[in-house]
Order: structure tokens, then sequence, then C-alpha cells
């Protein structure tokens, strides 16, 4: 049975827009209450935009409103800390979004707070709740790739629609904490939560935008299991927002592309007119509308599974301990780019299970001679087969006729 929540909402920006939107939207019985934002005027108008009774500037105010049992935080990253403090002082629920902190200390300074002070809490990456990512995470857990080997995640997009975004110091970073963020965790969970991050390999460099952070990055994720992981974010990509998934395993591969292909095309010379989609550059050519950009974003099934764990007294699949560990791997990304060198990753705490790498790897067994490498029918309808003998290290070829 669900229960009805009152929601403060910290943050009026385009997360704050999309989190009320699909909170007012999803189950129903949700709705915020309080909107808290920096300014009077934006938070005046946001209250009336979405008939939310209650509006302020005083950020403790807003956490502490005696109606609201759930705090939702989409502020910009240097006022995640304070509002979690204020929000587990005041016993109440709190999620918040990507990333966690500036960097890991940040981050376990606040799992630390939530957890002394026995709060759900809930670590709101959307990237892992659209419905196509969740169904391809349900594949790999069913063992349809085998074992994971690689992952690829992308995000590129033409820069980021705030101020307080471009600001090294209130954001922490650039592309790499405000998308890599995503990646990381995605990665995260096609490779398995228990597979601990080992060390990174890391790429950074500001190359288009007069900033002080980076704009482009490029890292590899060692884990325990031997499976890499790979990301790629970009603040100068042209054309929109492209979003992409690709996982490969022994027995199979996924490919994922949220956005710049979603199963609606359109050209059009004179416009449309109006809003086409997140990160979109234009509205006239060729275009890539999204039908239900809350829904594709994951933000629908990730407000859903948070409260429906929060009614019933359970963890949520991203908790604040998954965003410390994504910070963690963000703060070693950011030592390889200054170093060009593998960095290990410094995890405070590991709670996770041993996955150490299979000693050794000795292909699918044919017989007690050979270990078969690879099998393909040929142009002229023969099947030829790679064996390696087991005891020598021979490769050979066997080659049978068609029938």
């Amino acid at each position: 049975m669900h229960q009805t929540h009152k929601i403060t909402m910290l943050g009026t920006g385009l997360i704050g827009m999309f989190y009320t939107m699909t909170l007012h939207a999803q189950r129903g019985c949700d709705r915020v209450h309080v909107v808290h934002s920096r300014t009077d005027d934006r938070a005046k108008q946001f209250a009336e935009e979405w008939s939310i009774p209650k509006w302020t500037t005083d950020l403790a105010e807003a956490i502490n409103d005696p109606e609201t049992d759930v705090v939702v935080i989409g502020l910009p990253n240097n006022l995640h800390e304070e509002a979690v403090v204020l929000a587990a002082e005041a016993g109440k629920a709190v999620l918040c979004t990507k990333p966690l902190g500036r960097n890991a200390a940040e981050a376990k300074t606040m799992l630390d707070t939530v957890e002394n002070a026995g709060v759900f809490h809930g670590y709101l990456e959307d990237l892992v709740y659209p419905p196509k990512t969740l169904k391809a995470l349900e594949s790999v857990k069913n063992g349809a790739l085998g074992k994971v080997l690689w992952v690829r995640s992308r995000e590129t997009h033409p820069g980021p629609h705030s101020a307080w975004f471009w600001d090294i110091e209130q954001a922490g970073g650039g592309a790499i904490i405000d998308m890599g963020c995503h990646c990381i965790e995605i990665i995260r969970n096609f490779v398995g939560k228990n597979n601990k991050p080992l060390e990174v390999m890391c790429w950074a460099d500001t190359l288009v935008h007069p900033i002080d952070a980076e704009d482009h990055g490029i890292a590899l994720i060692r884990f325990e299991s031997g499976a890499m992981g790979q990301f790629e974010v970009s603040w100068a990509f042209r054309g929109g927002m492209d979003l992409r998934d690709e996982v490969a395993g022994t027995e199979g591969t996924i490919w994922l592309n949220h956005w710049l292909r979603t199963g609606m095309e359109m050209f059009t010379a004179g416009g449309q007119g109006g809003y086409v989609a997140e990160k979109a550059e234009g509205d006239t050519g060729w275009l890539f509308p999204v039908g239900d950009e809350i829904g594709e974003l994951g933000y629908r099934d990730m407000f859903v599974e948070m409260l429906n764990a929060l009614d019933s007294g359970t963890e949520p699949m991203e908790t604040f301990y998954d965003g410390y560990v994504v910070n963690a791997v963000i703060d070693t990304c950011y030592r390889s780019a200054k170093s060009k060198l593998w960095e290990p990753v410094e995890l405070e705490v590991w709670r996770g299970e041993d996955q150490a790498q299979e000693a050794g790897v000795s292909g699918a067994e044919v017989n007690e001679q050979y270990a078969l490498m690879k099998e393909e029918r040929m142009p002229d309808g023969r099947t030829k087969r790679i064996l390696k003998d087991k005891k020598s290290g021979e490769i050979v070829e066997e080659i049978t006729e068609a029938s």
C-alpha cells in the first residue's frame, strides 16, 4: 500500500523541474509541498507553475517544514552536504541528485551523516533507471551475456544549462563530474556492484571553453573481475545529447541508444516552433523528438522505486554508498589525468564481495586434448573450428565439410 508523501524540493532549475514533473505524475499520492530556490522571484514562480503550497529562500525553513517527510536535493553540488546534514538532523528521508559530492570526502561525510542518523537515503542516478536499461540489466543478471567483459558508456552534449556547472569551485570539476558520474554508475551496474573498481587511466582536457575545468574526458576503469569500463564525456558535442551504452560479454552484446535515436526522426525546414528535447540545439533540420522525456531519462522508474522502497522499509537500488563509490572513482580520474598514469581507486569503505579474476582462460572444452577457440560457418558451407591443444599450446584448424 502506497503511503502519501509531502516533499520538500530543493532547487528550481531544470533538474528540479524534471523531479517535480515526475513526482506529480507518477504514483498519484506524492506531492511537492514546499519548494526552495535561491531567489524570491524564482521560488514564487516555480510554486505557482506547479501548484506548490509553500515556497521559501531559507534552506533550513524548507527542510524543517513540519508537514513534509521527504527532502529531494536538486541543488548545485557545493550545497549538497549542507542540505543532507539539515535533512538528517530533521529525521527526514533524503534523496540527492548526482553527483553526491564534489569529491569522495564530501560524499563519505554525507554517507556517514545519513547512516548515523538512521534516515532513508537514495542516490538519484536517473540514467540507470530508463526502462530499456532496466531490461538490459535484467538480461545481464539472468546470464544472457555470460561473463561481462567490457562496458562503454558515452554522454556528450553542447554543455550544461546553468552557470554554476561551469564554475569549478561550485561543481567540483567539469564534464567528468557532471556526466562521468552517470557513466561510472551505469558501468558499475552492468559489471556488478560487488565488483571492486581497482584502478583508472584517464585523459581530460579543456579544448573549447574558456573555463578552469575540463570540457572533455575519457577513462578506462579496471575491475577486480578483470572487466573493463570505458566512458567518454564532452561539453562540446554538436547535434544535441548523445547517450549510448554498450555491454559485451562472453555470450552476447547489448547496445543502447537513449537520445539521438529515439524511435522518432523528423525533418523540418520551417521549424516546429518550440522545445524539442533536452540539449537539442535548434528546431529546424533533422530533429529527434522524445515522446516521454521523464520516462526515457529514467526519472519515473527512479522515483517509483525510491518511494516504494521508503514505504516498504527496504533499501533502494541506488543509495548514498553508491554515490560515494562513484565519487571515489571520479577522484581517481582526476588524479590520473594529472599524472598520466594508471592510478589506484582509494575506497575508505568497500562493502562488495570478492570478485577475483579467474586464473587462466581455458576456452570451451572439446575433448581431453583440445579447447575450442572459435567456430564459424564459411562461405562455401563448410564449418571451421579453431582449436588449442591443451598440453602443447599449439593452435590448429579443423574443417568439417558441408552436409
